[in-house]
């Protein structure tokens, strides 16, 4: 019965603790995003207009904070915060130096599977 009883306690342990590091890693995973929005040599447009990489973190992040509670997934961040405009309904974009624009849900899509490629996930 004793060993029954700690078999227990050892799995709600251990069964506790994983949503614990997910937790770490989607947070991991939205920083990794939102450093790639910050560094990247590109102009961000939203809702016509041009932004600096500095600029479009700051509205990103100021939108993670908005959606937090329903943000699960890096999936998640990426609909919620960084696909389109609130208030237009116009997609963000991000064009690079050679001037190729793509909408920014689709760059940071293919940023997070490159991520993920690297870490093995």
């Amino acid at each position: 019965m004793q060993r029954w009883l700690v078999g227990v306690f050892v799995l709600l342990t251990i069964r506790s603790a994983v949503p614990a590091r997910a937790a770490e890693s989607l947070e991991q995973t939205i920083a990794f995003l939102l450093h790639r929005i910050e560094t990247t040599d590109a102009t961000f447009i939203r809702n016509g207009q041009a932004r600096t990489p500095q600029e479009a973190v700051a509205h990103v992040r100021a939108k993670y904070e908005h959606f937090k509670a329903q943000i699960k997934t890096p999936e998640d961040f990426i609909r919620l915060a960084a696909t389109k405009s609130l208030l237009t309904g116009q997609p963000y974009l991000v064009r690079t130096r050679d001037g190729k624009e793509m909408p920014l849900n689709t760059w940071l899509t293919d940023a997070l599977r490159e991520h993920r490629q690297h870490d093995g996930n």
